[in-house]
């Protein structure tokens, strides 16, 4: 007999429900059954919530969670029933070129949670590929309710922000702006203070997300929607700021990132570009400035930043400012559309 679980379904724009889904079950030796304590919404679900990219009705959500091991397939080696695991926004096989070569949000086998495959927002999940794909808890993280929820942000915009740092070649004792004061944009406040940059200034428009901003380690503030924010940016850096990331998908946050970047200086762009037209390498050219990023390959990124949250080191849990439980979530997205959440997550246990 088919036992239902229950899983957060798109019905169409502004409009997520809860509906019982058939019980995941094995289907490959490779997969493991993960049943969920700890989810989130991401700000890139809001893209096909407010009916700016294309999703059917009846589609998965939900691409971040950690959750317990149920069940594995013969073919699993590296996690077992019980065991507690985090799951980075895309499944792969880790063994791919892609994946040998840092790339695992580009496996020959992957893909991304949700739409046709199970989503992290629901009761459990099939996990595909899941000794590529599955990180195992340590047991301070794992026995540790406080932990859990601090780590829950690397399944992905921890991850994000961090890669927004890496691919713009952060240095100790640089100055850094960062463009959005979304969950991704502060998560790059914080990870370019991790990697030791001196000055940060943190770009956007609402002021309690600008508090935790500072908290993370932002040094100063400029607010986006002023007039003069791009000259405030240039002032403030006497010339142009070395190194920008870029963390809405925006055009206009594209163009703030360019515009503000000093000649030779570095961009890491990782805002889904949702709604940006285009980008002129001209203006690049002309500074001789560089433009890296793209889709975070969190799976490369998860444990480092486990060790640091493990020794109390990195929390980036500040982000996650709604709780709820799983019947919540509809109510979520709207209070996050509605820009009164910066993150919500949930908890089922």
């Amino acid at each position: 007999m088919v036992v239902p679980v229950r899983a957060t379904i798109y019905r169409g724009e502004e409009d997520v429900r809860i509906e019982d889904v058939d019980d995941p079950r094995i289907e490959e030796s490779s997969d493991a059954v993960v049943r969920i304590t700890h989810g989130a919404i991401c700000g890139s679900d809001l893209w096909f919530y407010r009916g700016y990219e294309d999703w059917e009705p009846g589609w998965r959500l939900g691409h971040e969670f950690i959750g317990v091991v149920e069940d594995v397939g013969d073919g699993v080696n590296t996690v077992k029933k019980g065991d507690r695991v985090i799951a980075p926004f895309a499944f792969s096989d880790g063994t791919c070129e892609f994946c040998r070569s840092g790339l695992p949000t580009s496996c020959h086998h992957g893909d991304f949670w949700g739409r046709t495959n199970d989503g992290g927002q629901a009761e459990a999940a099939r996990v595909p590929l899941a000794d590529g794909t599955l990180i195992r808890l340590p047991e301070e993280i794992a026995s540790s309710p406080e932990l859990l929820v601090a780590s829950l942000p690397l399944t992905d915009v921890m991850s994000t922000g961090h890669h927004a740092a890496v691919s713009a070649d952060v240095k100790p004792g640089s100055t850094v702006a960062v463009i959005g004061d979304g969950a991704v944009g502060l998560c790059a406040v914080y990870a370019a203070c991790r990697l030791g940059a001196e000055r940060v200034i943190a770009v956007g428009h609402h002021e309690s997300r600008l508090d935790v901003a500072r908290g993370f380690g932002a040094t100063d503030v400029v607010d986006s929607r002023s007039a003069n924010a791009l000259e405030q940016l240039v002032d403030m850096t006497g010339g142009g700021v070395p190194y920008v990331l870029e963390a809405v998908g925006s055009q206009a946050s594209m163009d703030l990132a360019i515009d503000a970047v000093r000649p030779g200086g570095s961009i890491g762009y990782v805002g889904a570009p949702m709604a940006v037209d285009g980008i002129h390498p001209g203006r690049l050219f002309a500074k001789n400035a560089s433009l890296a990023g793209g889709v975070a390959p969190a799976r490369v990124y998860i444990p480092e930043l486990l060790a640091d949250v493990a020794a109390g080191a990195l929390d980036p849990s500040p982000v996650l400012d709604l709780r709820t439980d799983l019947d919540g979530v509809p109510a979520a997205y709207a209070a996050m559309h509605e820009r009164r959440a910066i993150k919500a997550y949930f908890v089922a246990e």
